[in-house]
């Protein structure tokens, strides 16, 4: 092991680099597979007859698929057919998708643990079923799902891991880039690769005890 050769400036640049593509691609993929399991967790508790059954039947497909599977689909598969994309947005692509489903689940569960009494008394106080939703359900919902939704976010970056598969410049690519060049370097470069990790989920998981704890 070469500790002092695997962390000179130049070594040590290139695997912060990957580590900010890396959060980058967390960042946008939170965002985005927030947005659509929160859209597709709603849509399955409205209920609405056909909407809800195809909502239901498309998010238990991508649950039941490996991310790897939907990345590489993304990138090798899509092409053929006239829709390419860089490593960058294939995974981000991938990752929206898989996360939204797993998102939705969420979402669903969180929505549905509402006090049906709550939205009687909302209903009969002259709110319509809109008006009940956006005031009481959705709000006391999203607070109930924070914890469970902060820790499918710590996998998100966990996740991004398998972009590798696409040789998208990550973290864990460019530690296997430093691997490559000199074997001496892969232990303290995976070492540094873990502890990055450790130390934005850890924050990460603080944060949704804390959530957590608030709900109690």
């Amino acid at each position: 092991m070469d500790f002092i050769g695997a962390y000179s400036i130049p070594n040590l640049t290139f695997i912060l680099k990957g580590f900010l593509i890396t959060l980058e691609v967390a960042f946008i993929s939170i965002i985005l597979s927030f947005l659509l399991g929160t859209l597709l967790g709603t849509l399955r508790y409205t209920r609405i007859p056909v909407v809800a059954r195809l909502t239901a039947i498309v998010v238990d497909i991508i649950r039941n698929l490996p991310l790897l599977l939907i990345i590489f689909f993304m990138k090798i598969v899509l092409p053929q057919i006239g829709i390419s994309m860089s490593p960058f947005w294939s995974t981000v692509v991938g990752l929206t998708l898989f996360e939204g489903a797993m998102i939705s689940e969420i979402v669903r569960s969180g929505l549905n643990s509402i006090d049906k009494g709550q939205i009687e008394a909302s209903r009969s106080s002259g709110l319509s079923y809109m008006q009940t939703f956006w005031n009481i359900i959705l709000p006391q919902g999203l607070r109930r799902m924070s914890p469970p939704m902060v820790s499918q976010f710590i996998s998100l970056l966990k996740d991004t891991s398998l972009a590798i598969i696409i040789s998208l410049p990550e973290i864990m690519h460019n530690v296997q880039i430093l691997g490559g060049q000199n074997f001496n370097y892969i232990i303290p470069a995976l070492i540094l690769a873990a502890a990055l990790y450790f130390i934005v989920n850890y924050t990460l998981s603080i944060i949704a005890r804390r959530l957590e704890s608030k709900m109690h």
